[in-house]
Parts: C-alpha cells; sequence; structure tokens
C-alpha cells in the first residue's frame, strides 16, 4: 500500500484517521522508526483519541517487525512518555497524539535518545527510510506494559515545595484528553481544592475542542469560575502538553505572560541563565528577563525551536504563545503539569489576583495573531520590507520590523497559503491604526 506523504510533518507525522493516517501508515512508520534511529528498546504512550488503541499496536506491529521490543505506558499525557524516555533503560519512543487538533485526527510524536538527552525525530526526516512493501500482521501483538505513574508524580511534584502552597480553589479543564489520568492521582497531594472539568477522557471530546484557543472552548471555564468563585483556572489541550492560565474573571491569561510569570520563578532560583522565547512574543518578555538577571534567547515560532534555543544557550525554560513549557530539568521537554504546578507555587506567593499580576506584566497592547490567504508569500513579505524600510529588520523567522513604539512580525505559513501578522504597539490606539494598516497593504 502507498502510504500518504502528507502525513510527514515538519515537527511530527499527523493526520486524518483512516483516510490519511491509517493501520499500514502507522506499521509503515514503525518499521522506519526502528531502522531511522537503530533502537532496540522503544516506550509507546496514547491519548484519548478513539483510533489510538488500534494505532498502537500497529505501530507497534511495524517496530517489532525489525527486531525491536516495545513497551507502552498506556493512556498518558506526552510529557509521560518523555518521561519514561528519560528515566528509564529505552532508546526511543513515540506518544500517539494529535495534541490539540480535531477529533478526525491523530499522530506521532517521536522522541530518541542521544547520548543521554533527548532528540526530536521530525516527521519529514523520517519519510526517507518509509517502506510499502510489506504486510500488517492481522493478530495483535503482545506489548509489555509499564507503570511510570509513582516515579512520574514525584519528578513532577520535586518542581514546587507544597508547603508554600496555599489553598486555593482552582477550576481546571482537561478538555475530556488526559490531563485528568494524572491530576487525578495527584490532586491528594496538593494543598489546593481542585473542581474538575472534563476529567473523564473521550476522543470525541463532546463539550468543546482538545484545542483550548479554539473559538467557544474557554467559555466553559468562564462560567465554572464564576459559578465557584474560585481564584483561577487552567485548561489543559488534549494530550495535557499545553497549559492556559485563566484569571479569576474568566479570562484566558496570553502564553507569554504566563511565561514571563514562569521564567521569574526560575530565574530567582538560577540566576544568569538563558530564556528561550519566540518572535512573536511580547517585547516585555526580553525586557523582563534581563531585568531579572536572565539571558533572552529569540527563536523561530514552534515549540522545537524554542527547545533548540534552550538546549544551545544552557537556559533553564522556554516557553512560546502556543502554550508550550519546557524546563532544563526535564530533559529540556515541554510539561504541562510541571508548568501547572509551578504556577500553583507562583500565585500562592503573591498577594495580588491573577489578573493584577497579568496587568504588571503586560506593558504593552498586543493583537492576536492575524492570517491572510496569500498564495504568493514571499512576493508580499519583499514588499513589505520595502514598505517598512525605515524600521530594524530582522529575518529570524519572516520578517520583524521593530519602531520606537511599536513592532510586527509577517511570517509565511510552513503548510498553508497564509501569511501570519503580529503586531504590538505601546498603545491600544496605535495597535488598532498599525492592524488596519498592514491588513490593509497584505491584501492589496
Amino acid at each position: 500500500m502507498k502510504i500518504n506523504q502528507a502525513i510527514f510533518k515538519s515537527y511530527d507525522v499527523r493526520g486524518i484517521y483512516p483516510s490519511e493516517l491509517n493501520r499500514e501508515a502507522a506499521f509503515a512508520v514503525g518499521r522506519a522508526f526502528a531502522n531511522h534511529t537503530g533502537a532496540k528498546k522503544v516506550v509507546l504512550g496514547y491519548d484519548a483519541r478513539i483510533s489510538s488503541p488500534e494505532l498502537l499496536y500497529a505501530l507497534a506491529s511495524g517496530i517489532l517487525a525489525e527486531g525491536a521490543s516495545v513497551t507502552t505506558i498506556g493512556q498518558a499525557p506526552t510529557e509521560c512518555l518523555y518521561f519514561a524516555l528519560g528515566t528509564y533503560d529505552y532508546d526511543a519512543g513515540i506518544m500517539i497524539t494529535a495534541s490539540h487538533n480535531p477529533k478526525e485526527y491523530n499522530g506521532f510524536k517521536m522522541i530518541k535518545r542521544n547520548k543521554g538527552d533527548l532528540e526530536i525525530i521530525r516527521g519529514k526526516d523520517l519519510l526517507s527510510a518509509i517502506l510499502n512493501d510489506a504486510n500488517i500482521p492481522d493478530e495483535k501483538p503482545e506489548i509489555e506494559k509499564k507503570d511510570i505513574w509513582p516515579d512520574y508524580q514525584k519528578h513532577v511534584l520535586s518542581f514546587v515545595d507544597l508547603s508554600e502552597i496555599i489553598p486555593l480553589k482552582i477550576v481546571v479543564d482537561a478538555s475530556n484528553g488526559v490531563a485528568g489520568l494524572a491530576l487525578d492521582q495527584m490532586k491528594e497531594k496538593l494543598p489546593v481544592e481542585i473542581i474538575p472539568v472534563n476529567f473523564e477522557p473521550n476522543g470525541n471530546f463532546p463539550n468543546h475542542s482538545p484545542n483550548p484557543l479554539a473559538e467557544g472552548s474557554s467559555e466553559q471555564i468562564k462560567e465554572e469560575i464564576k459559578k465557584h468563585s474560585a481564584d483561577f483556572g487552567v485548561m489543559f489541550d488534549g494530550d495535557a502538553d499545553r497549559v492556559f492560565l485563566v484569571d479569576e474573571k474568566g479570562e484566558l491569561v496570553r502564553a507569554d505572560v504566563v511565561l514571563l510569570m514562569l521564567a521569574k520563578y526560575f530565574l530567582e532560583k538560577n540566576s544568569g541563565m538563558a530564556v528561550a522565547y519566540n518572535a512573536i512574543c511580547s517585547k516585555a518578555v526580553p525586557e523582563f528577563v534581563t531585568k531579572w538577571g536572565g539571558v533572552p534567547v529569540k527563536t523561530q515560532v514552534g515549540f522545537v525551536n524554542v527547545r533548540e534555543g534552550l538546549l544551545k544557550n544552557n537556559g533553564i525554560m522556554g516557553g512560546e504563545l502556543s502554550g508550550h513549557y519546557c524546563f532544563k530539568d526535564n530533559f529540556y521537554m515541554d510539561s504541562g503539569m510541571i508548568a501547572f504546578l509551578t504556577l500553583l507555587q507562583i500565585i500562592s506567593k503573591d498577594s495580588r489576583r491573577v489578573s493584577e499580576i497579568a496587568t504588571e506584566l503586560s506593558p504593552y497592547a498586543k493583537g492576536s495573531e492575524m492570517n491572510f490567504e496569500i498564495e504568493d508569500k514571499e512576493g508580499v513579505i519583499n514588499k513589505i520590507k520595502e514598505k517598512y524600510s525605515d524600521g530594524k529588520q530582522d529575518y529570524l523567522d519572516g520578517v520583524t520590523v521593530e519602531y520606537d513604539n511599536w513592532w510586527f512580525n509577517v511570517r509565511p505559513s510552513n503548510t498553508e497559503p497564509l501569511l501570519r501578522l503580529t503586531i504590538e504597539a505601546d498603545t491600544e490606539d496605535l495597535l488598532l491604526q498599525k492592524q488596519k494598516e498592514l491588513s490593509k497593504f497584505i491584501s492589496k
């Protein structure tokens, strides 16, 4: 069977089940992964998606066909797969998940150990190793199971001092993904009241999208925060590697603001270390990080790029607007749970409300990313460079142009005919003016 090459993305393998990603494709990926990595011992995990168990067995069959052994940690957050690979004697691992994508999707996040470090295997790097000439076995393979929960909990709880966390009341929305599996086991150890929302894993995601940033996703938690007079809330995405803070008014706190909250905490304990952030975060991020004695490291958009910036610069943590936060002491990988636990301690030690903390760390007016359907993306970017040539330009990711009282970034999508525009200004009026000006210029 011919495997659909479109599933091999820049960072992972991902597609619609079963038209693009199916048993045959999973079997082929398993074989290719074993060959590409040379792994002899592979660990697998999977999320709440309905197709995940079937893909697990097909993937395992492919790995076994190449002579490697397979162990599964079962249904768990993606970060549990990272933990298992970083802690136990495995050579490589795959998490079966499509993260925050709609329910029709599934995918594979692939990792291998490299001299003790974890290395992300990009989907496009696996394409050349794909073999199309073998039939998948009909029988499900026997897969060894590994219970990682006690060790995993000990690891994530080591990031905080539970004695410094006060009895906050928090609404936690697991988005019918897998965050609830971890929190159900951990919540008795936490000195807070957790009001659970959508803790039951359900691959149909019946209450809202597994993407907390999708339109309407945060309405439910907003109502629950007001109903229970909660101190704040948090939302996890489908595989729980991303977390979003919601203030006491039910408003989402922008992820680069949360990055600053976390950065300050880690820099207080690790003065002089680097903090990685991406090109569309607020300029407040490098300003505050520098003020707090840290070294700001700007990267291209995408978690893989933020992580690389962290690794190359001996950073302590990093994050981006998508809600991914990675930590040096977590194998330089992202963890929604570590971010959540750390926020409990940060907010406990601050006498202010969450909205007040966020306001202090948001000195500028920043707009949401705007998307424009453009066929000739490079041509439009070149025109923007010419029109705004009087500003300070850099080309780390698309083009960023800085002025004294505002800046903007325009970057092309890797997968769609889209240009993405981010603008930040000193005032709301200037932001609106520049949004109108650039929108008109890009669209003409």
